[in-house]
C-alpha cells in the first residue's frame, strides 16, 4: 500500500480520484509547521502540496520513504530541490494545468478594454447613461500581437483566431514551424509591438526580459493599441507605461500583474484608461481542480510505474556514475550557455556530437546538459535533465546526436551546433586535464578560451586599432580585461576576440562596442 500525505488544500476532485485507485491510502492534514511535518512524514511514499507547505532538508532528511513531492501548479519555491535530489525524492508540478484560465483572463480584459465594460457597469450603477462617451471599438480584423509563445501564448493566438483576429507573436525560442501550426504569424519584437492592435504579454520575467516593454517599445505602437499584462509584473515598465496611458500616446491597458503586489501607492491606479484586476490568472474553479487532479494523477503514475511527468529534479547518480559523467556534462552546459548567447534566431535543430574519452560515457546525459544550458532561464519552468527534452519539443527542437570515439587533436570534445532558418553556428569544447573545461572553436575561427565569468566575443575586421578602440571603450567604463584571445583571421580577413571582463557591460558600453567601425557584432555573455 502506498500512502500520500495531503499538506495543504486540494480540490475533492483530485482527492476522489486519489481514493478510488488501487493500492493508494491517503491522509490530509493541512497547517502543519516544520518540526509537525518532520514528524509524520517518515510514513509517507508521496507529499501533495500547494504553496504553503515549506518542504525544506529538514523536511526532506526525515522523509525516510518517501519517492515523490507533488506541487499542485507552477511554483516550487516552497520546496528545496537541491535538497530533494540528494534524497532521492523526485519533485513535479503542473505547469500546464491552468494555462486555459490564464489565456482566458488575458482574451477577456481584451473584451473589457475595447468595450469599456468596466467603467460602463459603474457609470449606470451611478445613474448615468453615458453611451457616446463610452464608445468602443471592435476586436474583429484588428491584430493581435502575442509576446511570449509557450503555451498559455499559443492558446490565446486560438482564441484570437476564433474571433477573426489576425494573429502575429514573438519568441526567440520557438523554432517557426510551431508558430504557422498554432496560427500565428512569426516576427521580430520590434514589428509586433509596432504592428499590435492588441499587445498581450505571456512570457516570464527574466533578466533578459525584465521591462521588454518600456518607453521605447512604446513610443513605437499605435495611438489606438491596448496592452495586456496576465504574465508577470515587471515585464513592463509601469513608469513608462503611466506616462504613456497619461499622454494619448496609447489607449489603454489592462493589469493582473504589478512590480509591487498590491500596487498600492501606483500611479497608474489615478487612470481612467487602465483596467485593473487582482493576480487572478489561475482563479477559476476550473483550474483549482484542474492543478489537484493532474498532481494526483502524476503522483500515483510515478508510484505505480516510476514514469515521472512534469518532474523539475533528478535522483541522485551513483558517485561512479556521476564522477564519470559530470565533467563532460558540465562543458556541454557551458556550450549551450554561450550558444545561446550567439544566436538571435530560434533554434530548430541541434547537434550534438562527442568525440575521444566524451564518447565513453553515454550521450544523453550530454545532450540534456547542452540543452539545459541553451533553454535554461529563458523560460517560466525551471529546466533540467528530467524535463528538457519536452521542453525542447514543445520549443519545436529537433535533438541529433552522434559518438565518435576517435578526436582528432584531442583526447575528448564536445561539439554542439545550433541549426536556425538561415544560419547555423557550431562551438567545439574540450576539457583539460580531464577537469577544466576550454571553448576551443567557434563556427570556423580556433580559439582557446576559459569559458566562465562575463565574456565579450566580437568579430571584427583583422586590422591595427580594433583591440586598442575597445579596449580603450572598457578602460573608460572601468572595466578590467581579465583575458583575451584574438583568432587568426579567416580568408574574407575577419577575426574574433573572446574577452573577458570583470564586470557585465551595461547597454550604452556594449552599444559603443558595437559602434566601433571594424567592429561588425559584439555579443556579451554571463556564464
Amino acid at each position: 500500500m502506498k500512502k500520500i500525505l495531503i499538506s495543504d488544500k486540494l480540490a475533492e476532485d483530485g482527492i476522489n480520484f486519489l481514493n478510488v485507485q488501487d493500492g493508494i491510502q491517503i491522509h490530509i492534514q493541512t497547517g502543519l509547521n516544520e518540526d509537525e511535518l518532520c514528524e509524520i512524514i517518515p510514513e509517507f511514499d508521496a507529499l501533495l502540496i500547494r504553496s504553503d507547505t515549506q518542504v525544506t532538508a529538514k523536511v526532506l532528511k526525515a522523509a525516510t520513504r518517501l519517492k515523490v513531492v507533488g506541487r499542485a501548479g507552477i511554483g516550487v519555491d516552497n520546496v528545496d530541490l537541491n535538497a530533494a535530489t540528494e534524497q532521492g525524492v523526485i519533485v513535479m508540478n503542473t505547469p500546464d494545468a491552468n494555462a486555459t484560465t490564464t489565456a482566458e483572463l488575458a482574451i477577456a480584459h481584451m473584451f473589457s478594454l475595447s468595450r469599456n465594460l468596466p467603467f460602463a457597469n459603474q457609470s449606470v450603477r451611478e445613474g448615468k447613461w453615458e453611451r457616446s462617451k463610452l464608445m468602443g471599438a471592435e476586436i474583429a480584423h484588428k491584430t493581435l500581437a502575442v509576446l511570449g509563445f509557450g503555451t498559455i501564448g499559443r492558446i490565446v493566438a486560438q482564441r484570437g483566431n476564433g474571433l477573426g483576429m489576425r494573429v502575429i507573436a514573438y519568441d526567440p525560442f520557438v523554432a517557426p514551424d510551431v508558430f504557422a501550426i498554432h496560427g500565428a504569424e512569426m516576427v521580430d519584437l520590434e514589428t509586433l509591438v509596432k504592428q499590435a492592435d492588441y499587445l498581450t504579454l505571456h512570457c516570464p520575467l527574466l533578466e533578459k526580459t525584465k521591462n521588454i516593454i518600456g518607453r521605447e517599445q512604446l513610443a513605437m505602437m499605435k495611438k489606438s493599441a491596448r496592452l495586456i499584462n496576465c504574465a508577470r509584473g515587471g515585464l513592463v515598465d509601469e513608469s513608462a507605461l503611466y506616462d504613456a496611458l497619461k499622454d494619448g500616446r496609447i489607449a489603454g491597458a489592462a493589469l493582473d500583474v504589478y512590480e509591487q503586489e498590491p500596487p498600492k501607492d501606483s500611479p497608474l491606479l489615478t487612470l481612467d484608461n487602465v483596467v485593473f484586476t487582482p493576480h487572478l490568472g489561475a482563479s477559476t474553479k476550473e483550474a483549482q481542480v484542474a492543478v489537484s487532479v493532474e498532481i494526483a494523477r502524476q503522483a500515483v503514475k510515478y508510484l505505480q510505474t516510476g514514469e515521472a511527468v512534469n518532474a523539475l529534479n533528478l535522483p541522485r547518480l551513483s558517485a561512479e556514475e556521476l564522477s564519470k559523467a559530470q565533467p563532460f556534462m558540465n562543458l556541454a552546459n557551458i556550450l549551450g550557455k554561450v550558444l545561446v548567447g550567439l544566436i538571435d534566431q530560434p533554434i530548430q535543430k541541434l547537434e550534438v556530437a562527442v568525440y575521444g574519452k566524451a564518447a565513453e560515457v553515454k550521450i544523453r546525459p550530454i545532450s540534456a546538459e547542452a540543452m539545459v544550458g541553451l533553454l535554461g532561464g529563458q523560460l517560466s519552468t525551471p529546466v533540467n535533465r528530467v524535463n528538457v527534452e519536452n521542453i525542447a519539443k514543445r520549443q519545436g527542437i529537433t535533438l541529433i546526436e552522434s559518438q565518435t570515439e576517435e578526436s582528432e587533436g584531442y583526447q575528448s570534445l564536445i561539439k554542439i551546433t545550433g541549426h536556425c532558418a538561415d544560419k547555423s553556428v557550431s562551438l567545439a569544447g574540450t576539457l583539460l586535464g580531464n577537469q577544466h573545461p576550454r571553448l576551443v572553436s567557434i563556427n570556423h575561427f580556433e580559439i582557446e578560451v576559459v569559458p566562465e565569468g562575463a565574456l565579450l566575443i566580437t568579430r571584427h575586421d583583422d586590422k591595427p586599432g580594433v583591440i586598442a578602440a575597445i579596449s580603450s571603450i572598457l578602460g573608460v567604463a572601468n572595466i578590467n580585461i581579465t583575458r583575451m584571445q584574438v583568432s587568426i583571421a579567416d580568408e574574407h580577413q575577419l577575426a574574433m576576440m573572446v574577452i573577458s571582463i570583470s564586470d557585465p557591460l551595461n547597454e550604452q558600453v556594449l552599444k559603443s562596442v558595437c559602434e566601433v567601425p571594424a567592429v561588425h557584432t559584439a555579443r556579451q555573455i554571463a556564464l
